[in-house]
């Protein structure tokens, strides 16, 4: 997405001062794992927040999904801050958006058949008539390359490979056809074809839904294979954000110099 065409849109996810602390042990100073965090994502963009482990980025995933409750800040998402009003009515407008974790073999409900795991978003929500689930079901399957779906419907997360597993998480995530996906690193437990595969996948899934994605993950070039900007994170804090050809290939931050250091190395040894 052009810096021209962010100009004429209202951003989807507007992020002010987002402030997440968890409960530590008394009297002894805690930095906070999100600190006066700014974020925008605009409408159809693919946005990469990225860092090692422990920078706060599964942290901010979870405060935009109401799984954490920050310190404060603002949420502003749709053009409703979530974290001002009602739960009821921040629940409701959550129901646009859809997180996505990083593990296939914990995220998925192993006593469920593929089909009830996508379904679980339109019977929780009560987004669509009984009678149509099913129609739903099958078009979010054969979106993600569930086919032929008849062979999938039935079957149990433990029969499936772990890039299946994550096929079944991204149709459950896209069923409802949200405005937004929250991918927390989405491949991480996958191998390197298969990460390059899925991350593509994801970004054709938002190219032909149209909707907005949040790519969390620790390796800046995976993130660069579809998203639009790139927005590093360390200590809970933006170090460097920018278009993603010119963080890749003119990282201002030593912080994202090293990170694409180290997952570059990584990728060779693999």
């Amino acid at each position: 997405m052009s810096q021209s065409m962010q100009n004429t849109q209202r951003p989807l996810l507007q992020v002010e001062g987002l402030t997440v602390q968890y409960p530590g042990l008394t009297g002894l100073r805690r930095r906070p794992a999100v600190d006066e965090l700014d974020l925008t994502v605009f409408p159809g963009e693919s946005v990469g927040l990225v860092g090692g482990s422990g920078a706060g980025k599964s942290t901010v995933a979870r405060a935009l999904a109401g799984l954490v409750e920050p310190l404060r800040g603002r949420i502003v998402f749709a053009g409703r801050d979530l974290l001002d009003c009602s739960l009821a009515a921040a629940r409701r407008r959550r129901r646009a958006m859809h997180l996505v974790l990083q593990d296939p073999y914990e995220s998925l409900p192993p006593n469920y058949h593929v089909g009830a795991i996508v379904a679980e978003p339109l019977v929780i929500d009560k987004l669509v008539e009984r009678r149509l689930r099913l129609r739903a079901v099958v078009a979010a399957m054969e979106l993600v390359g569930l086919t032929p779906v008849a062979n999938y419907l039935e079957r149990f997360p433990h029969q499936l490979s772990g890039g299946e597993r994550q096929r079944v998480a991204f149709a459950r995530a896209v069923v409802t056809e949200p405005q937004l996906i929250l991918a927390d690193e989405p491949t991480q437990m996958l191998d390197a074809s298969l990460r390059c595969e899925l991350v593509d996948l994801l970004d054709e899934l938002r190219e032909r839904r149209g909707m907005a994605v949040l790519h969390i993950t620790d390796d800046p070039a995976l993130a660069g294979r579809g998203c639009d900007r790139l927005v590093v994170l360390r200590g809970g804090k933006i170090v460097e954000q920018g278009p993603t050809a010119q963080v890749l290939s003119r990282p201002k931050h030593p912080y994202t110099a090293a990170l694409l250091t180290a997952t570059t190395a990584t990728t060779k040894v693999a």
